[in-house]
């Protein structure tokens, strides 16, 4: 088992910029790959990033990428979303999520992650 606890989300005018961070507690944090997930109000939960386990490799989803940036620090057993150019249509719930079949793959279907946070709003104001 893993735990996840999300932090860092709060009120931003567009333009601005903020930093989630999941710590997680449980099994080796290195043993996983590792994704962030939003779900806007009425919509399905979509892919927004995902590191592998070393943080060597990162994947985006098309509207976040050149503004988002995944990073980890398995020392700290954290991992992170910073988060620039931020636009209201980024606002949702952001969740981070740990791939428990996975230290290498950078998987974009939720199916893939098999532990999940409780997740921290982010909301863009413009």
């Amino acid at each position: 088992q893993v735990q996840l606890v999300e932090s860092g989300g709060g009120l931003v005018q567009a333009g601005g910029s903020l930093r989630l961070s999941c710590a997680a507690s449980g099994r080796t944090f290195s043993n996983y790959a590792m994704g962030w997930f939003r779900q806007a109000p009425g919509k399905e939960r979509d892919f927004v990033a995902a590191i592998n386990w070393s943080g060597a490799r990162t994947y985006y989803a098309e509207p976040v990428k050149g503004r988002f940036t995944i990073s980890r620090d398995n020392a700290k057993n954290t991992v992170y979303l910073q988060m620039n150019s931020l636009k209201p249509e980024d606002t949702a719930v952001y969740y981070c999520a740990a791939d428990g079949a996975g230290r290498y793959r950078l998987a974009g279907d939720e199916k893939a992650y098999d532990y999940w946070g409780q997740g921290t709003q982010v909301t863009v104001s413009s």
